[in-house]
């Protein structure tokens, strides 16, 4: 029986760039208010925290080996310092590993029987490429569940030269049969696609992401209008995304939305948004902006989630996206595409309202009706709220892994 607390070595793709990123690191932040040692192995540190690691490299090699295997159009095979993991004294510290995000070209896949060899591993996912032959979402295509091939999305990141799914997908399959890992996945779309994916043959548990629920709370709308130098009787529409020019996040959708938007409302509204890409959406419409760029500090978002009355997010494909978890907890109302796990939190007539997969015009809809219903969206605002403080503390999500991980040890 293995009673003490488990130390946690996490490796992910940097500490707090990127989505699954800041996911990884808040439940880094929850093990460790929870008195759990968990340390970070990354591909790229972006904060000078003491428990955090870069991956060490072997550029020369590396380089010299991409010329090889890009050109066969394999990802990461390249990446040969990750058979290295091991002789890090993090690694040596650990008790049990948990990967995130092993794609964006820090980690080779093929490791993963040799790190997971003397220690078990949680495999967190944050999207579909663990069980695709190169994507991160597949969409309409389900080749992944018996073999991939003839790629239908070769352009879908990360990107492949030559279409070898077929290959990559047996790789993965080859390295799954002889790794010892247990699957987290934070959406119940995600458990539900693992489940018919290789992975099916590991315990496959769901666990949401947490969130800081006194980090992102609902703030006096007024005064954080004042802050953003938003007239207060403005109607205020925020949306957020790392870049709207992705296809993936559907900026093209957006803007059709809301371009069918009734010239009444629009002559009442104000957009508010986060990254990049807003600007230039604001401009095609004719609708007066306050553009904030990339935020990255907690109480800046917090405030811009509750200046606005909805918080719009027109996405093809996601996980559980942590924009519309922390406009949750700020109790912001929400408006998006019934597609990935968003359902789980755009729940419809309690959160927020949900157009059907590519259907700009009821997705205008939607922002019309919650805007024009002051009662509903005051509803919806304490639902978002109390969702967030039930569902997704950081300390549930935190004790829920914790929870994982001495089972995994005990049953070692």
């Amino acid at each position: 029986m293995n009673n003490h607390s488990p130390k946690v070595l996490q490796l992910n793709q940097s500490d707090i760039k990127g989505g699954a990123a800041i996911a990884g690191y808040r439940l880094h932040q929850g093990l460790l208010r929870q008195g759990i040692d968990s340390k970070l192995l990354v591909g790229n540190i972006a904060t000078d925290d003491e428990r955090v690691e870069g991956v060490k490299r072997k550029y020369r090699l590396e380089n010299l080996l991409y010329r090889f295997t890009s050109r066969l159009g394999f990802n990461y095979l390249n990446l040969v310092s990750s058979f290295d993991i091991p002789q890090h004294p993090f690694y040596q510290e650990a008790d049990i590993l948990n990967f995130h995000n092993l794609h964006t070209g820090y980690f080779n896949y093929l490791a993963i029987p040799n790190l997971t060899q003397a220690k078990p591993a949680v495999y967190t996912l944050h999207d579909m490429w663990s069980f695709t032959g190169h994507c991160a979402y597949s969409y309409d295509c389900n080749k992944w569940q018996a073999g991939c091939g003839k790629c239908p999305y070769p352009e879908e990141y990360p990107a492949i030269s030559r279409d070898t799914t077929a290959l990559e997908w047996k790789l993965k399959n080859w390295v799954y049969n002889r790794s010892n890992i247990t699957v987290v996945s934070p959406s119940q779309w995600l458990t539900d696609q693992a489940t018919k994916s290789m992975l099916n043959q590991f315990t496959i548990k769901t666990i949401p992401y947490g969130i800081d629920t006194n980090a992102y709370q609902p703030l006096d709308q007024e005064k954080c209008r004042y802050l953003l130098g938003i007239e207060n009787q403005r109607k205020v529409l925020m949306f957020g995304a790392e870049s709207l020019k992705a296809t993936r996040k559907g900026g093209d959708l957006l803007l059709s939305a809301l371009q069918k938007l009734p010239p009444s409302l629009t002559q009442e509204i104000t957009l508010l948004t986060i990254g990049s890409g807003g600007q230039s959406i604001a401009k095609l419409v004719d609708i007066p902006h306050v553009d904030l760029g990339y935020v990255g500090c907690d109480r800046l978002k917090s405030i811009a989630y509750s200046a606005a009355d909805l918080f719009i997010f027109p996405t093809r494909a996601d996980n559980l996206p942590l924009v519309l978890q922390e406009t949750m907890a700020c109790g912001t109302p929400m408006v998006s595409f019934n597609i990935g796990g968003v359902p789980d939190l755009v729940r419809p007539n309690i959160t927020g309202y949900l157009a059907p997969p590519e259907d700009a015009q009821d997705f205008a809809q939607g922002i019309v009706q919650l805007l024009e219903d002051d009662n509903l969206r005051e509803t919806m605002a304490k639902n978002c709220r109390d969702i967030a403080l039930t569902e997704y503390p950081l300390e549930l999500q935190a004790q829920r892994y914790i929870t994982l991980y001495q089972e995994i040890l005990n049953n070692g």
